[in-house]
């Protein structure tokens, strides 16, 4: 049993990390402390200066433990850590976590290459980046193998050289291929060193050196040739402008600016590197209902550096934050060198980060308005139909198609959508056991009778520890839609009745065109609007149980046609049958492979492999 107040007087007053527990055990928020006896201890003191989110956190704590560190700096660390791990409910979290890519060049190879990496490895190669984006680093590298022609194979030169035909890259004029001996290993790398300059930003070079090859094409009225050349100096001037320099003394910064809601948070970044303002990103934050605006920015900060390879020796920030001595010295050690920030007061460094507050402020308006549109088309979509229905307190609706050819492999599928959203974890699907031959009305009734009798069932044993994870039918809809009129409609009631459940069941009418023209409910025909959000959801979801249902079926259509073609193969059982299905996708797969190929798969030997081969071959003769 836990004693709140015998713990509370057992704490330390050292550095380190507290956890805070719910009943479920669960951790719901990390925090650090230079005292973890006076900062755990605030927490269940008089709570009138608390946010309510605090207060909320709080009221949930069933007990706590912490871990003693030797320093404060070594308590943020662990608290990011921790923080990333177990990603508490309450703590300020950046909903997603960003890598950034590299152009790798391998120095150490004879003939060097220039790739695109999403990973800054500790090997021999020298990374350039990272890029604010995936776009960026593709373009620069793009630019150098059109002007430069540096090679991205594997190949070991000049061991390998003339031993294989020159790649595609070679014949479409972005590769000198050295791998044939058409260039000389000085020459490639003096190519090599020019392409470096051009991703380090000296763009002077390469525009002369293009704008020189134009003008002796031009001369030799070679002016397709000279019109290439004055593509390529376009696009260099186009990087150029990209990486506009500021005023930075050539120096390596970040400048990040918050703008927020009372439940959203945006965090901009503008990269400066060399002196250059390379790019900017934004990151969305959870949990910030009732933070400061300091508190925001100081979480950010720490998270985002614990998960990025690249630290900026000065970073601009928009605020003081409370542990920035603490954050520095972390970042010093995570960088090798020092790392300062800064709440620049005055002239260009502050107008660029008001520019970036700006730029948070505006995807943060564009969010709010993409978040209206989308519950528009989503819960604003649902709350329309119940409308329509004269209903309320639906979130999940289940909807159930039936799929078959003359009543060959009957299939049935359900679909569920929740606040207007499909939800395709909870999707399932029905092989018809009971019903032969195409009865789309006594299939429906099978369908619908084995997934409800499924659930009563599972809820049943839920009640004996079975948990609703455990059980996928357990949840049960709080509106069923058919993919029908009445006679889908009155199938469900049945089947609903029988077994004593009471679920709102309507039917989505189709006009003699196959088109969605209203909605069955109580015996009723209702009209809709088409063109309501509410019109479209029903036709997404139409669409979907539709396309489920027809899925199902052509896969178990394309595994009947499998078997009944391998049943033909000389040698060829149960136990190979089903090795040669999992390994080709298609028919048309296990055609096309080699003896070599299917004498490799799993239960398979030379003379099975030789027997499928010739079957498929022979009989193409």
């Amino acid at each position: 049993m836990f004693d709140l107040e015998e713990e509370l007087k057992k704490l330390p007053a050292r550095p380190g990390v507290y956890l805070m527990h719910d009943k479920k055990d669960a951790i719901i928020y990390v925090g650090k402390a230079v005292s973890l006896k006076n900062r755990v201890r605030q927490y269940f003191q008089s709570s009138r200066n608390v946010s309510p989110k605090i207060q909320k956190m709080i009221s949930q704590i069933d007990y706590f433990e912490y871990i003693i560190t030797d320093s404060e700096v070594e308590a943020l660390v662990l608290e990011n850590n921790l923080i990333k791990e177990y990603r508490p409910k309450y703590n300020t979290m950046l909903k997603d976590d960003k890598t950034y890519p590299y152009i790798k060049a391998t120095v150490e190879e004879d003939f060097p290459r220039l790739l695109y990496s999403r990973q800054k490895k500790r090997d021999k190669s020298r990374y350039f980046g990272p890029f604010t984006s995936a776009g960026a680093a593709k373009d620069t590298l793009e630019l150098a193998h059109k002007i430069y022609k540096i090679r991205t194979c594997r190949r070991i030169l000049p061991r390998d050289t003339g031993k294989e035909r020159p790649c595609l890259n070679y014949h479409i004029g972005q590769c000198s291929a050295p791998c044939q001996g058409n260039i000389s290993k000085e020459e490639y790398c003096a190519n090599f060193k020019k392409a470096i300059k051009l991703i380090e930003g000296d763009y002077t070079e390469v525009t002369s050196y293009l704008e020189d090859k134009m003008l002796k094409a031009s001369e030799k009225l070679a002016f397709e040739e000279a019109a290439g050349y004055r593509d390529l100096i376009s696009s260099v001037k186009t990087m150029a402008i990209r990486q506009k320099v500021t005023d930075f003394n050539g120096q390596d910064r970040d400048i990040i600016a918050l703008a927020r809601t009372l439940e959203e948070a945006v965090v901009q970044v503008f990269f400066v590197r060399d002196g250059k303002l390379i790019g900017r990103d934004h990151f969305h934050l959870n949990g910030t209902s009732g933070e400061k605006e300091e508190d925001i920015l100081q979480d950010f900060i720490k998270q985002f550096y614990a998960g990025t390879p690249f630290i900026p020796h000065e970073i601009m920030v928009e605020y003081n934050i409370a542990d920035i001595n603490i954050i520095e010295q972390w970042l010093s050690g995570l960088k090798g060198g020092s790392v300062h920030i800064v709440v620049p007061k005055k002239g260009s460094k502050e107008r660029l980060v008001e520019l970036a507050h700006k730029n948070a402020a505006l995807v943060l308006t564009q969010d709010m308005e993409r978040i209206k549109r989308e519950e528009e088309r989503t819960t604003g979509a649902m709350n329309e139909i119940c409308s329509w229905l004269g209903i309320t307190g639906v979130s999940r609706v289940e909807s159930y198609d039936i799929s078959n050819i003359n009543g060959f492999q009957s299939v049935g599928s359900m679909v569920v959508f929740e606040d207007g959203k499909p939800k395709k974890s909870d999707y399932r699907k029905f092989k018809i056991k009971t019903v032969k031959g195409p009865d789309d009305y006594a299939s429906m009734y099978e369908v619908l009778t084995r997934r409800f009798r499924h659930g009563i069932e599972e809820r049943k044993s839920g009640e004996h520890g079975v948990t609703s994870e455990a059980g996928s039918f357990m949840r049960f809809p709080d509106l069923i839609m058919m993919d029908g009129g009445a006679g889908q409609v009155h199938i469900a009631q049945k089947v609903l009745s029988g077994l004593g459940l009471d679920i709102p069941v309507c039917g989505m009418v189709k006009d003699d065109r196959h088109r969605t023209r209203g909605l069955f409910f109580r015996e009723c025909e209702l009209p809709v609007q088409i063109d309501s959000e509410g019109f479209h959801l029903m036709t997404r979801i139409q669409d979907e149980v539709h396309r489920f249902a027809i899925e199902y079926h052509r896969s178990l259509r394309s595994k009947e046609q499998s078997r009944s073609v391998l049943d033909d193969i000389s040698g060829i059982g149960g136990r190979r049958r089903k090795a040669l299905m999992k390994y080709f996708h298609s028919i048309e797969d296990l055609r096309n492979a080699t003896v070599e190929e299917l004498s490799h798969i799993e239960s398979m030997n030379k003379n099975a492999a030789i027997n499928v081969y010739k079957f498929f071959h022979e009989e193409d003769k």
